[in-house]
């Protein structure tokens, strides 16, 4: 069978990879233009073209992907009379596989709808490495039809891919998800710190702690920063990281449920951020809750 063509829009570290992952397999790739400029590069050197707008890369390709970081640049990408609504043909599915407000994603696919296509939203769990080998995790949501009809290149991209229901079903479990997640390291990060200012070794503390019933990965990503100085176990930035409970912050009052747990982390997420270590990664918040505990 034919390949579909690929339309791509947000190569960063991540989607460069997924392009990277889509070349490797065969497919025909459109891509557009970013301010870093090293990743597009690297794709068009494999045989890729450059798409001018949103618009033409749109009527070039079957499916369009977009991995950018917030809604509004979803949107931005999607809407306007040089974006990929105006472009799409009929049939044409399009994967946000960003991490968006769910409200804003059902407002962009019935839209895309309205224009003859159809919107999946599809956050991506895992890292780039995994990407480039294809061995991500996919939370896809959305149309059945048109989730089957991809259904062959989203496997050639993931190890994992889940099918979740009704369009946002997908980005409002990856909120959940990462709510939890920052959570969690928040609260491991103040415990280092608070066990420094209480004289106790940080290895001790991790040692009981995962020999216990919360031991997990995750925390081990944490103490590898901790104890060893390495954050490179959890690549995900405390910028990235305050969007993202902000943003479940936000789904839970559209919900009409207010969060009760998100303000100690969004807080702490936001002040971390203010005072300048939004580019730090998340384990690093280590030095945040040093520094902050230390003021008392």
């Amino acid at each position: 069978m034919t390949k579909a063509k690929i339309g791509f829009i947000g190569l960063g570290v991540m989607g460069g990879a997924m392009v990277s992952r889509l070349q490797d397999r065969g497919y025909a790739v459109t891509v557009l233009g970013n301010r870093d400029r090293t990743e597009i590069d690297k794709a068009i050197a494999r045989g890729a073209k450059e798409a001018t707008s949103a618009r033409s890369l749109a009527q070039a390709s079957d499916v369009v992907m977009i991995c950018v970081g917030t809604s509004d640049q979803v949107e931005s990408r999607l809407r306007g009379d040089d974006g990929v609504i105006t472009g799409i043909k009929p049939g044409t599915v399009v994967i946000d596989f960003g991490t968006s407000l769910p409200a804003s994603t059902r407002a962009l696919g019935a839209e895309v709808t309205a224009n003859g296509g159809a919107l999946l939203d599809a956050p991506i769990g895992r890292t780039p490495s995994h990407a480039r080998e294809g061995k991500i995790n996919l939370m896809c949501a959305g149309e059945a039809d048109a989730f089957e009809k991809v259904r062959p290149v989203l496997d050639d991209l993931a190890e994992n891919v889940f099918h979740l229901g009704q369009l946002g079903n997908g980005h409002a479990i990856k909120l959940i998800n990462n709510f939890f997640g920052q959570t969690v390291a928040n609260a491991l990060a103040e415990g280092f710190a608070m066990a420094d200012i209480l004289g106790i070794e940080r290895k001790q503390l991790f040692d009981v702690m995962f020999a216990g019933p919360l031991g997990s990965p995750f925390m081990e990503f944490m103490a590898a920063y901790a104890i060893d100085g390495d954050p490179s176990k959890l690549a995900f930035s405390i910028r990235n990281a305050t969007k993202d409970v902000g943003y479940y912050d936000q789904m839970a009052k559209d919900a009409g449920a207010p969060s009760v747990m998100a303000g100690g982390a969004l807080g702490a997420l936001q002040d971390a951020t203010n005072s300048g270590r939004g580019e730090a990664l998340v384990p690093e918040l280590i030095d945040y809750f040093t520094e902050r505990l230390a003021r008392r």
